[in-house]
């Protein structure tokens, strides 16, 4: 049989859809205040590093290579052409040990001049001194005479003197005695001043002749040593290095042919970034990586300028080389700037410029999430940097590159 129901309110159904609704807007509100998900990052392919208190060394690092401190250059003093190679690079040389032989015919042709015009030269002093000589013997001859009548004249004009006292001798005959005795004395003065102008010029003129010998002499002397340095010979003891000429090249005058180094002597030329050489100076520690050992040395001169970015940096080798340091050897150097104490540091950040403000991810919860600090860094080595401000002592931070995250605050790790 049928039961009767009663209808159901419609008051109870209203309420529950009211409470639905209500309920959708809360959530939904709720949902849009949490923002966008933090993005996530494979913590593995991460570089992380702790903050640690104690002793940080400063130091900048760049490459460089190996390079004899005394290196001999050998250059050509005259355009020739090679004739005979005696040595090759690499091979131990002597001192005055012959390293090859060229030849210019024009060069023993101006060679031989030179001497011929030497010869000349001497011939025409020898002459001049020779007539010099005569035409000064010549004129003290020519002295001697005008002394003799000169004593002659005086004489003469003293027995005329006399005379005429006692009324011998006219007085015109008088006057003629003394005039000639005058002369006489005259001519005799002027002879005198012309042998001594004729000494002085013989000197001037023997002594210019004698320097124009010296001067060609030494043209002739240097002709020479031009002719004899066409059989190239090693200044002093070492390596040859950097001959590399053909039989019958050319070689101009002033043309590089080789070079002798002293393969013991090396030292280290770096090239630091022109940002961090500011601080490297003279006498600072320096280590040389050669691949294969590790050399002490100490930086022994700093390029005044830079050039291409960078600063050339010698250091001076102060250990012993390992097997297989040669010059040209491509190496790394680290140069110690100096020793911090006590201060608060981590490792060297691949965003960081050495100082100033830098945006650090800092990793929290355990190691889950990372978030976004601002940190002020200090002075800064080639693997770590000093802290400010910004992080404490045991903070783990993110030393990778972020910049793809740059527009979130948060990171999840996994």
């Amino acid at each position: 049989m049928d039961v009767v129901r009663a209808p159901k309110s419609k008051r109870t159904r209203n309420a529950a859809i009211g409470a639905g609704v209500l309920l959708l807007t809360v959530v939904t509100v709720a949902l849009a205040r949490l923002g966008p998900a933090s993005p996530t990052v494979d913590g593995s392919t991460l570089f992380t590093d702790s903050v640690r208190r104690g002793d940080m060394v400063r130091e900048v690092r760049g490459p460089g290579t190996l390079v004899p401190e005394h290196i001999r250059w050998i250059t050509a003093q005259a355009s020739a052409r090679v004739e005979r190679l005696v040595a090759v690079s690499g091979q131990s040389v002597t001192p005055d040990g012959v390293l090859l032989e060229m030849s210019n015919p024009d060069l023993q042709i101006q060679t031989m001049q030179a001497d011929q015009q030497v010869r000349q030269a001497q011939i025409d002093l020898l002459n001049l001194k020779t007539n010099l000589q005569s035409q000064r013997l010549t004129q003290e001859g020519t002295v001697a005479n005008m002394k003799t009548q000169n004593v002659t004249a005086q004489q003469e004009m003293q027995a005329a003197e006399q005379l005429e006292k006692q009324r011998l001798m006219a007085a015109f005959e008088v006057n003629t005695k003394k005039a000639q005795a005058s002369e006489i004395t005259t001519r005799l003065r002027i002879e005198q001043e012309r042998l001594a102008l004729m000494n002085a010029a013989i000197d001037s003129q023997i002594a210019t002749q004698s320097a124009q010998v010296l001067q060609l002499k030494a043209i002739a002397a240097n002709q020479r040593n031009r002719l004899q340095s066409l059989t190239v010979r090693a200044p002093e003891a070492g390596v040859l290095q950097d001959l590399t000429l053909q039989l019958g090249q050319w070689v101009p005058e002033g043309t590089t042919l080789a070079k002798v180094v002293q393969p013991g002597k090396l030292k280290a030329v770096l090239r630091i970034p022109e940002s961090q050489a500011k601080d490297v100076q003279v006498g600072q520690v320096a280590s040389i990586d050669t691949r294969n050992g590790l050399v002490q040395g100490h930086v022994s001169r700093k390029d005044p300028s830079a050039q291409a970015g960078t600063v050339t940096i010698d250091v001076a080798l102060d250990g012993a080389l390992p097997a297989g340091a040669v010059p040209d050897l491509s190496v790394d150097g680290t140069i110690q700037i100096e020793r911090l104490k006590n201060v608060l540091f981590t490792g060297r950040p691949t965003s960081g410029t050495g100082t100033g403000m830098v945006a650090l991810f800092r990793i929290t919860e355990g190691g889950k999430a990372a978030e976004r600090v601002q940190v002020v860094l200090g002075r800064s080595s080639v693997n770590t940097v000093e802290i400010i401000k910004g992080l404490q002592l045991g903070d783990r931070v993110i030393l990778s590159d972020m910049s793809n995250w740059d527009s979130s605050n948060r990171v999840r790790l996994k």
